[in-house]
């Protein structure tokens, strides 16, 4: 006799089918992928029959259009199928012979995502940075609106600034590899989402809560292998309190992650604190197991002399970042990427 109660049983079954939901629709949308992606190729092929292939394709596309719709309704519009041939053609250039046979012989190895990521990603003209953002989406499981806000954030940019070539080839074989404390920096941080844009003044309080209000967002902004520990930790010790703004744990790295908000310019003293909380929390909290504490420190500004002189030589664990609270213009963004003040301390 089952010893599941029938709320059990409930779950049990809940959980079953909503996996099987995720199932169905994951596959439904990569059968459509593969589909797109032979479509093309069929349509490539075929233009390259043609004595004057552009307006060959042209006319082909639009006759193309007309049957196919007639038969299978809507989805394949003329614009539509010129994105098709558009995705096989960015999906198929630079491959060798062989690597584009491999993809031909078995798609579903290579496509991952829905089609609405991959009308966003052959938006993107820089190879390495597309092939980026398709793992990342691929790896966390990006939504659309989570992609498109990780691009319109720089992500790429931002962890690319201090790599050298190689590294950042890797970002691209590869996405986020997180194998050290300055793997998880981004500098600037970036936080529109808090909608903080129309408050001229606002507390290093209500700055905290409106990251608190929306963690999810956060979360996605820190980056890989976070959660959530807690909001003004306290700790002491010589009768003394001090309160922590944020404190996180990152699964990756095995260590507590520690944030203090500043606004305005950062300032030594602030440095000095963080030091101290991150020691605090090496010598009274961690486990034995578990790796160095990372202390990151967000201000509005900041000099890197100030830093550089306030921090040890082989700092590894204390950082301080800039954060913007709304997003820039790419022409801004670049030259924040660019310049001295957008470099990791």
């Amino acid at each position: 006799m089952s010893n599941l109660q029938p709320n059990d049983l409930f779950q049990n079954i809940s959980a079953l089918l909503d996996n099987a939901r995720k199932k169905m629709v994951v596959a439904v949308n990569q059968t459509m992928v593969i589909t797109y992606f032979e479509i093309g190729r069929m349509i490539v092929e075929d233009e390259q029959k043609g004595e004057n292939r552009a307006e060959y394709g042209k006319a082909l596309l639009k006759d193309l259009s007309a049957h196919l719709t007639e038969k299978f309704g809507k989805g394949f519009s003329y614009s539509n199928l010129k994105q098709i041939r558009q995705f096989f053609l960015i999906y198929s250039k630079g491959q060798t012979p062989s690597v584009l046979f491999a993809i031909q012989q078995s798609p579903a190895a290579n496509f991952n995502l829905s089609w609405s990521h991959y009308l966003k990603l052959m938006r993107i003209k820089d190879i390495n940075e597309r092939k980026f953002y398709e793992i990342e989406s691929f790896k966390n499981n990006w939504s659309l609106r989570e992609l498109q806000r990780q691009y319109d954030s720089a992500l790429y940019a931002r962890l690319s600034l201090s790599k050298n070539k190689e590294e950042i080839i890797q970002l691209s074989e590869k996405g986020q590899i997180v194998e050290k404390p300055k793997d998880l920096i981004k500098d600037p941080y970036v936080l529109e989402f808090l909608g903080l844009s129309e408050k001229p003044n606002y507390s290093e309080n209500e700055l905290e809560t409106e990251l608190i209000d929306k963690l999810e967002h956060f979360l996605l902004e820190l980056g890989t292998g976070f959660t959530f520990v807690a909001r003004q930790k306290r700790i002491t010790f010589d009768e003394k309190h001090f309160k922590i703004d944020l404190v996180f744990y990152n699964r990756i790295l095995k260590c507590f992650v520690l944030i203090d908000l500043k606004i305005g310019e950062l300032k030594h003293q602030d440095l000095g604190q963080m030091q101290m909380y991150v020691n605090f929390y090496d010598r009274e909290v961690k486990l034995n197991d578990e790796n160095k504490t990372i202390g990151i420190i967000l201000c509005q500004d900041k000099s890197e002399a100030l830093v550089r002189y306030t921090l040890p030589e082989d700092n590894e664990h204390v950082f301080a970042s800039k954060y913007l609270t709304i997003l820039p213009s790419k022409e801004d963004f670049i030259n924040i990427l660019n310049s001295d003040n957008g470099k990791i301390s």
